[in-house]
């Protein structure tokens, strides 16, 4: 692992940096000045502006500097709340949990460039906003486990008609339209099957890693720990197993060839990943902006009213 690697951390912005008021206009005053956000960014791999005291009144104009095209959270595993135009809740998991490491819809055919979080309201204990870098992240991994990876993965979905465990297919394609939803299968290159209660059943292959577009740095890239079921814990596992089989499972994982991904594997991925990131800690009004596929994200568990929005832009 290289120097340049494991000194990484997130570019924090203040007033006092760049000159400018500490207030939400002097952050957008200085966001329509810059010439090359993308450049920024992808130099960067993750922005904190952080004294600027943002609020709600000012996310819109803030995002639209800052995230051009925003993406609605169309086949999104986690749960959320829309709160706006194409603006939603970061997730719901309970508090008590910490989300493991990972960059937003690796699984689909295609994700969103640019994540924008805004801390509207920072927990009273933790909640920080882990970020990694996804090259240091894959070179943390063993040699073997690379090795099983690279041919990549095949995710599994079993998403009910309105009445089930996890979420319905109507939430996560945001539709009631089965048209809809089996035209944005087919465009994917997913396979699916109605089930006969209503139900969606799901499966595509998808890649380890990737290379990013613009650098070619090659990033480790899937969620393989947060759909199997040993990323859960094993408590949590060994109680699913006895409820259901894993195929009626809202969601698994397994190699592209179909064999199944041990464990082992998988704990590693997810503490490896935690063990490298660094974390936001946030503060009322932070704004972080990150570059979705040289970076993953995840959140540590919390107390008390804790409020992160999040969009994205391709």
């Amino acid at each position: 692992m290289t120097d340049g690697y494991s000194a990484w951390a997130p570019l924090v912005v203040t007033p006092a940096d760049i000159g400018a008021e500490a207030a939400p206009g002097g952050l957008i005053g200085h966001l329509r000045g810059l010439d090359d956000v993308e450049a920024l960014l992808i130099r960067e791999k993750a922005l904190v502006f952080r004294g600027f005291r943002v609020t709600g009144a000012e996310l819109e104009t803030v995002m639209d500097l800052l995230l051009p095209n925003r993406l609605a959270y169309v086949n999104g595993n986690s749960p959320r709340t829309k709160v706006g135009q194409n603006i939603y809740t970061s997730t719901e998991y309970p508090p008590e949990y910490t989300i493991s490491m990972h960059n937003e819809l690796s699984y689909a055919h295609r994700w969103p460039a640019r994540l924008l979080f805004f801390c509207e309201r920072a927990a009273e204990t933790g909640g920080a906003t882990p970020v990694v870098d996804g090259v240091r992240w894959l070179e943390a991994l063993d040699p073997e486990v690379r090795e099983r990876f690279a041919g990549g993965v095949c995710y599994s979905q079993h998403l009910h008609g309105g009445r089930g465990f996890g979420k319905s297919w109507q939430e996560t394609f945001e539709t009631a339209s089965r048209t809809e939803v089996e035209a944005f299968l087919t465009s994917t290159g997913a396979s699916h099957e109605w089930t006969r209660d209503g139900g969606l059943r799901i499966s595509q292959v998808r890649q380890s890693t990737v290379k990013h577009p613009v650098t070619g740095a090659e990033v480790w890239f899937n969620q393989a720990d947060q759909w199997h079921a040993a990323g859960l814990g094993d408590e949590t596992a060994a109680a699913l197993h006895r409820i259901m089989p894993e195929k009626d499972l809202p969601q698994s994982v397994s190699f592209a060839d179909g064999s199944p991904i041990p464990a082992e594997y998988v704990r590693q991925v997810r503490d490896r990943g935690l063990e490298t990131a660094v974390d936001v800690d946030w503060q009322a009004g932070d704004v972080l902006l990150i570059d979705n596929v040289l970076v993953g994200h995840g959140r540590r568990s919390f107390t008390g009213p804790r409020r992160v929005l999040v969009a994205m832009s391709g």
